[in-house]
C-alpha cells in the first residue's frame, strides 16, 4: 500500500543527486522477521501451513471449470486425486522509488512586452526547484509534473526566417538559392496557354477572363511578391523561449522468485499476482538485505535480491527503498483416471487454481464466445 512521505524526508530532497554522496538512512520498517515456512522451529498463526483435504480440493478444482463454458465436470468430480503436494513458493520485491529532473525548451510566439529573463533575478537551477506540492505518495507507479524554471525567459532571433518574419516563396522560388528571391514571379494562364485570348470554333477570340488577357498569373502561393510569412513566427521575427522543468517520479521494481522444482512450470508472474503471507518489509532510504536467526535461505535470498537493484540514471536520485519477502502457499495436486493424468495448482492466500495446460474434457471447437481455441 502507498504511503505519504514523511515530514523527515522533505528536507533532505531538495538537493541535486550530486549531493547526495553519502547514503541517508531513515527508519527501517520491520512488519515481521522471525520463522518461515518449514522452519525447525515452527510459527505460530497464519504463517503456519495450510492443509487442504481432498474435499477441499476437489471442490476448488469443480468451481474453476464451471466458469469455463466449455470445461467438462466429469473428472473434476470423479477422477482420483493421487498426490497432494505443498511446494511453497518465496517471492523478493525490491522497489526502488526515484526522482528524476530534465529539462526542455519550449517557444512560443513573443508579442512584444516584458519578460521574465535573467534581468528580474538569477536562473533557478533544476534541483533548486522546490516540488513538495507536486509530491506523489511513495511508491506511486509513475506521475509527471512540468514547472517553469524562474528567470529563465529570453528573446530569440526565429531561426526560420533568420529574424526577417517572412521567407522565401516555395512556390515560384524554389529554384532560388537559400536566402534570395524574385518579386513579380508569373505563371503561364492554364486556360488560354499563355495567349491571353480564348479561340471559338466561328474563328474569333475573346479576351480570357481568367488572366484578363495577360496569358499570365501571380503565383498563387505569395502573389508574386517572392516572400511569405514565416509560419514559426508568424511574420514577428522572434520567439520568447523558456526553461521548463520535467519531474518524473517512478518505482522501479526488482522481482525475484524462489520456487522448488514441483511449481517451476507456473510462470513468475502468477506468484506475483496471487496473496501470501509477508515475512519482512523494510522500508529506508537503501535498504540493506534482511536478517532472519534462523534461515539461512532467506537470508541468501534477500541478498540476491537487493544485488539485483535497478540502475539509476544520472538525472535522477533516489528517495527511498521498500523491500519485501513473502511466501505463497501452493499445493500441486495430481489426478488420475486409469492410466491418464494430469495436474494442477492451488496457489496463494485466496486458493486460486490454476491448470498451465492438459485438462482432460475440453469441448471447444471455436463456436462458442471463451476464446480457448485461439491457443491451441
Amino acid at each position: 500500500m502507498s504511503v505519504p512521505y514523511s515530514p523527515s524526508l522533505h528536507a533532505p530532497l531538495i538537493s541535486s543527486p550530486q549531493s547526495q554522496s553519502q547514503p541517508q538512512f531513515y527508519e527501517q520498517g520491520i512488519v515481521y522477521q522471525g520463522g518461515y515456512y518449514g522452519d525447525a522451529s515452527g510459527t505460530t498463526g497464519d504463517l503456519r501451513r495450510q492443509v487442504l483435504d481432498e474435499v477441499e480440493v476437489r471442490e476448488l478444482l469443480i468451481d474453476h471449470v464451471g466458469h469455463r463454458c466449455c470445461w467438462g465436470s466429469r473428472p473434476a468430480r470423479t477422477w482420483k486425486i493421487h498426490a497432494i503436494e505443498d511446494c511453497n513458493v518465496y517471492v523478493g520485491t525490491l522497489e526502488t522509488f526515484t526522482e528524476e529532473r530534465d529539462t526542455v525548451v519550449e517557444k512560443e510566439l513573443y508579442s512584444g512586452g516584458s519578460i521574465e529573463g535573467k534581468d528580474k533575478g538569477p536562473e533557478t537551477g533544476i534541483w533548486e526547484l522546490d516540488l513538495r506540492s507536486e509530491f506523489p505518495v511513495l511508491f506511486v507507479p509513475y506521475k509527471e509534473s512540468r514547472l517553469r524554471i524562474p528567470h529563465s525567459e529570453t528573446i530569440e532571433k526565429c531561426s526560420g526566417c533568420d529574424g526577417r518574419g517572412n521567407t522565401v516563396c516555395p512556390t515560384c522560388n524554389a529554384d532560388q538559392d537559400s536566402g534570395f528571391y524574385k518579386e513579380g514571379q508569373m505563371t503561364q494562364c492554364t486556360t488560354c496557354y499563355g495567349r491571353g485570348l480564348i479561340a471559338h470554333k466561328d474563328g474569333s477570340d475573346t479576351i480570357c477572363l481568367n488572366c484578363k488577357g495577360n496569358g499570365k498569373l501571380p503565383c498563387a502561393t505569395c502573389e508574386s511578391r517572392g516572400l511569405i510569412k514565416c509560419q514559426t513566427c508568424q511574420g514577428g521575427g522572434s520567439l520568447l523561449t523558456r526553461k521548463v522543468a520535467v519531474v518524473r517520479w517512478r518505482t522501479r521494481s526488482t522481482r525475484k522468485v524462489n520456487a522448488t522444482s514441483g511449481a517451476a512450470s507456473v510462470p513468475d508472474d502468477v506468484f506475483h499476482r496471487a496473496k501470501g503471507v509477508q515475512l519482512c518489509n523494510n522500508q529506508a532510504y537503501q535498504c540493506t538485505p534482511a536478517y532472519f536467526a534462523d534461515s539461512y535461505f532467506l537470508n541468501k535470498f534477500s541478498s540476491e535480491v537487493i544485488a539485483e537493484r535497478p540502475s539509476i540514471p544520472t538525472t535522477a536520485r533516489m528517495i527511498c527503498e521498500r523491500h519485501t519477502i513473502s511466501v505463497v502457499p501452493v499445493t500441486r495436486v495430481t489426478m488420475t483416471d486409469r492410466n491418464r493424468s494430469f495436474s494442477f495448482y492451488i496457489i496463494g492466500n485466496d486458493r486460486e487454481v490454476y491448470m498451465k495446460d492438459y485438462y482432460p474434457s475440453r469441448f471447444c471447437w471455436g463456436l462458442c464466445p471463451c476464446l480457448e481455441w485461439l491457443k491451441l
